[in-house]
């Protein structure tokens, strides 16, 4: 089949155990603000705006640039994967 899906952005996103004792210990001096689990930072408004117009115009240029026969292939094969039964 294939390889399982492994999120290599949130890999990137992870801190560390070093990263995250240094963080700890200028929160502590007071060398940094605390942060909060949980919450994220200020976004860029526009890297928000860019990645959403992205976004909007991504499925109806694949569906355009793509063929009925391929679409088809495409489903079906998400069909298969969603449908397979776990081996248990």
């Amino acid at each position: 089949m294939g390889k399982p899906h492994r999120d290599r952005d949130a890999d990137k996103l992870r801190e560390d155990a070093n990263e995250a004792a240094f963080r700890t210990l200028q929160e502590a001096l007071g060398e940094r603000p605390k942060t909060v689990p949980g919450q994220p930072g200020e976004k860029n408004p526009e890297a928000v705006k860019r990645g959403r117009q992205g976004g909007r115009k991504g499925g109806s240029a694949r569906h355009a640039a793509l063929t009925p026969e391929q679409r088809s292939a495409i489903a079906r094969k998400a069909a298969e994967v969603r449908w397979k039964q776990k081996d248990s």
